[in-house]
C-alpha cells in the first residue's frame, strides 16, 4: 500500500469516475485502474462497485475510504509543519469566503497582502457556510472568513471584527422618508432576501422576528445582494446590506442607505480553521491585514449594536 494508492481512490471517489480521476491526478486512466486494482488485490476486497454509474464504493470500500482521508491529512501536515518549523511562509494557503463578505472585504485586503507576500499562494474560493465547514473538516480548504460560530468541536474560530447591518431603501417605500428603520415598519411583501441557507439571510429573518416573511424571493431565485441593490435603485422594494458595502457606495446610492434603530443588528465576522491545521503564522498574517484593512471602529461592538 502506497501514499500514492491511496490519493488514486480518494480521487476516484471524488469524482465517481476513473477516467476524471486520473485527469486529476495527472496519469492515465490505465494507470489509475491498474493501481486501484493492485491495492484491491492487496487488501483482498473490492473498493468500489464498478458495474453502476457513477461508479460507488462499496460498503467496506466506505470504512477504508474514510481512513485514506486521515492518512491523506497526516501525511499534508507533515510538509507544513516543516515550512513551520523553518519560519517560511512559502506554500498553499486556501481560503473560503462567504458570498456576503467576499465582495466587500477581499478588495480592501488581497491585493495587499499578496503584493507583500507574494511567496504565499493563495487561493480563495466562495462558499456557503455549510459548504465551508465540510471543506474544512475534508481538508479540502485551510481557513475562511465566516459570520457564525462553527457547529463542530474539530473547528476552532478567531475573531475579526464587527460589522453592523444596513437597509437599503427604494424611494417609493414609506420607510424611505425616515432617518431610522424600524423592523415593524419593514414592508415584507416587497423585501429582498437571499435564498435559504445563507446566514446573511438567517440572521435579518430572526432579528426581524419573520420567520414566515413573505419575499420577492417567490418570484426571483438565485439572487444576490448587488441584484437586490439594483432592483432597489430601480424603485422595487427594499433589501439589507453589510455595514462594508455601503462604504463601497457613491454619492448617490448613499442616499438609499437608512440605519436600523436601536438594538442594530450586528454580526460577528470570524476566522475558522481545523483545529490540527499547523500553519498558526500564515494565519497571523492573514487576520493582521483583514484588521487593518477595516475601520478601527469596526474591531469593537459599539454602543447600541446587538450580535444576531
Amino acid at each position: 500500500m502506497t501514499i500514492q494508492q491511496l490519493e488514486y481512490i480518494l480521487a476516484v471517489d471524488k469524482y465517481r469516475h476513473f477516467a476524471k480521476a486520473a485527469e486529476h491526478c495527472g496519469v492515465t486512466q490505465p494507470t489509475l485502474s491498474a493501481m486501484v486494482q493492485k491495492l484491491e488485490d492487496e487488501l483482498g476486497v473490492k473498493l468500489f462497485d464498478r458495474h453502476i454509474q457513477p461508479v460507488t464504493p462499496t460498503a467496506i470500500g466506505i470504512k477504508i475510504l474514510k481512513q485514506a482521508k486521515q492518512i491523506q491529512l497526516q501525511v499534508s501536515q507533515v510538509k507544513e509543519i516543516v515550512y513551520e518549523e523553518k519560519n517560511t511562509l512559502s506554500g498553499v494557503l486556501r481560503l473560503a469566503v462567504l458570498p456576503t463578505i467576499a465582495p466587500y472585504l477581499l478588495p480592501r485586503f488581497f491585493p495587499q497582502l499578496v503584493n507583500s507576500h507574494p511567496e504565499i499562494d493563495i487561493r480563495v474560493m466562495e462558499k456557503q457556510t455549510h459548504e465551508i465547514e465540510r471543506g474544512l473538516l475534508s481538508d479540502e480548504i485551510d481557513a475562511a472568513i465566516t459570520a457564525t460560530h462553527p457547529e463542530d468541536l474539530n473547528l476552532k474560530e478567531e475573531f475579526l471584527f464587527y460589522e453592523e447591518f444596513f437597509g437599503y431603501v427604494s424611494k417609493k417605500e414609506l420607510v424611505f422618508k425616515n432617518e431610522l428603520i424600524k423592523t415593524s415598519e419593514v414592508n415584507t411583501n416587497h423585501l429582498w432576501l437571499l435564498d435559504k441557507g445563507h446566514c446573511f439571510r438567517d440572521q435579518l429573518v430572526r432579528y426581524c422576528q419573520q420567520e414566515s416573511v413573505k419575499l420577492n424571493q417567490i418570484r426571483y431565485n438565485l439572487g444576490s445582494l448587488e441584484t437586490f441593490m439594483r432592483m432597489v435603485e430601480s424603485g422595487h422594494g427594499i433589501t439589507f446590506i453589510p455595514e462594508l458595502a455601503t462604504k463601497q457606495l457613491n454619492v448617490d446610492q448613499q442616499a438609499f442607505v437608512r440605519p436600523f434603530a436601536i438594538p442594530k443588528p450586528t454580526r460577528e465576522i470570524r476566522i475558522i480553521y481545523h483545529r490540527n491545521y499547523v500553519r498558526n503564522s500564515l494565519l497571523d498574517i492573514l487576520k493582521n491585514a483583514i484588521q487593518t484593512s477595516v475601520p478601527k471602529e469596526m474591531l469593537l461592538l459599539r454602543a447600541g449594536q446587538a450580535l444576531v
